[in-house]
């Protein structure tokens, strides 16, 4: 690991973490603390996918929507008008609309077939995010001066990697550059996450293996076919599994590449001077 010790950790001039676990656990929230104390650089990858690696994607699927109205249709093809996505740290909506839900086109579902394609346009794009972790520690240095680094990555990170493979490409290049952190739920949590998710769906990835499993269970259990699929049903319904499958992914993740903290005791976290005593309590625990 980046920090051999606690004492390691008190000591380094940079300190530079990498943050994962399910989105609802604080991810998000610690990263803002960090960055508003002036002294760390908050490298969002879900922002990074959405801005650099699926930028295209997004705004080239919006205009062919905008194509099937004649009078939009007519001002896109004279350039009289043009269409991008506006996503921010605080709204990524563009990329979780354009991810989408597999099932009946009526009730806004995409073709199976098409929704494996995002599927792994995003996987790619992800992954691509992650990698670039290292040049944003450099820029940030470089540019900004900032002593310290967050990358705050998706909830999707363990679906992409072999956590028991010592050779991961992956996790072996971030746990190079930084110290990976898993934000871990209780079963309270995640009751929670999932009474949230039933109000809310959202779009998520799926590692290809669990999605065709999960497809394919809820085909057989309902006696329907692709198209027949309510999409958000669907969602609904794969999201607990989604989160069971999840777990010990995250859970190797953390016992062989970085350490683990309790969603409650980054919930507690109010200063940057809070947090470096939590990670070096981390650090001990694992020691």
């Amino acid at each position: 690991m980046l920090y051999s010790s606690a004492q390691a950790w008190r000591a380094a001039p940079s300190k530079r973490v990498l943050f994962f676990g399910m989105s609802g656990l604080g991810k998000t929230y610690v990263s803002n603390v960090l960055r508003g104390s002036g002294q760390w650089f908050h490298y969002s990858a879900d922002y990074r996918i959405g801005t650099r690696y699926m930028g295209e994607y997004i705004a080239d699927n919006a205009k062919a929507e905008a194509m099937k109205v004649p009078f939009l249709r007519e001002l896109l093809l004279n350039d009289s008008i043009d269409i991008s996505s506006n996503i921010t740290f605080e709204n990524l909506s563009a990329v979780t609309a354009y991810l989408g839900v597999p099932g009946d086109p009526k009730k806004g579902g995409l073709p199976i077939a098409e929704y494996r394609t995002r599927q792994d346009q995003f996987r790619r794009a992800e992954i691509d995010a992650l990698l670039d972790t290292r040049y944003f520690i450099e820029r940030s240095e470089r540019i900004y001066g900032y002593p310290h680094f967050i990358c705050d990555s998706g909830g999707s990170i363990c679906e992409w990697v072999d956590a028991n493979d010592p050779n991961d490409r992956l996790l072996s290049e971030l746990s190079q550059h930084t110290l990976l952190v898993w934000i871990k739920g209780t079963e309270a949590h995640t009751e929670e996450l999932i009474r949230r998710f039933d109000r809310a769906p959202k779009p998520m990835a799926y590692q290809p293996e669990f999605l065709s499993r999960v497809w394919q269970e809820y085909l057989s259990e309902n006696k329907i076919s692709d198209d027949e699929v309510n999409p958000h049903a669907f969602l609904r319904w794969t999201y607990a599994q989604a989160l069971a499958h999840r777990q010990p992914r995250y859970q190797a993740m953390a016992d062989n590449w970085g350490v683990t903290v309790t969603a409650d005791q980054i919930a507690s976290v109010k200063s940057d001077a809070d947090f470096e005593e939590l990670i070096a309590y981390a650090l001990e625990a694992r020691a």
